[in-house]
């Protein structure tokens, strides 16, 4: 097409009308991508025909909490009775707990407060501070409530587990410090007889 005819049509009426229609479809076009905040969903409060109720939001399930909710006055998620520390366990200790509790401090807690909790974890080696032993007889002395808080709440350098650690995990891993510090801290004839090697 030489350059003559190109201008002629151009300038033809018969241009005018496709680039109208080019026009219009670029506008159509461009309003019909969907992006993720922009899908077909129901929203809270919002009429449905789907379910038999009408309604889009549906009723909780019974007897579920959700994620969060445990009430903070509760023995097993607070740890204290009023504001004073929990000196024992809101549940019998069994072996599959100390054995759970073995299991969640080995991999939660032993890379600072070492396998035997005396505070020689793999972190001092990269220039981290030594957590204290459990060994002491400060922290001997300390009520079961002091170490769930601490797990749940942090304390100096270590931070807050209470999102990674379950409650129920959390009171295990106080079972097994306890069980730490009596392998650690005590004599034969508090041994059992029948129970020494």
């Amino acid at each position: 097409m030489n350059a003559h005819r190109f201008m002629q049509t151009i300038d033809g009426e018969a241009l005018l009308p496709r680039l109208v229609g080019l026009f219009i479809l670029l506008i159509f076009l461009g309003g019909c991508t969907m992006t993720m905040e922009d899908q077909p969903r129901l929203e809270a409060q919002e009429a449905s025909r789907f379910f038999a109720d009408g309604a889009a939001n549906r009723p909780r399930v019974a007897d579920t909490v959700a994620r969060g909710d445990i009430p903070p006055d509760s023995l097993l998620a607070s740890g204290r009775i009023g504001s004073q520390l929990l000196d024992s366990f809101p549940f019998t200790i069994t072996q599959t707990i100390l054995e759970r509790g073995q299991q969640r401090y080995d991999i939660f807690c032993a890379p600072c407060h070492g396998l035997t909790g005396d505070g020689q974890g793999v972190i001092t080696e990269y220039g981290m501070p030594h957590p204290d032993s459990f060994h002491i007889q400060d922290m001997r002395d300390q009520p079961a409530g002091f170490y769930f808080v601490t797990i749940t709440d942090g304390t100096r350098v270590m931070p807050s587990y209470a999102a990674r650690i379950p409650v129920e995990d959390r009171w295990a891993i106080v079972a097994y410090i306890r069980a730490l510090q009596l392998s650690q801290n005590t004599n034969a004839s508090d041994v059992p007889a029948g129970k020494l090697p």
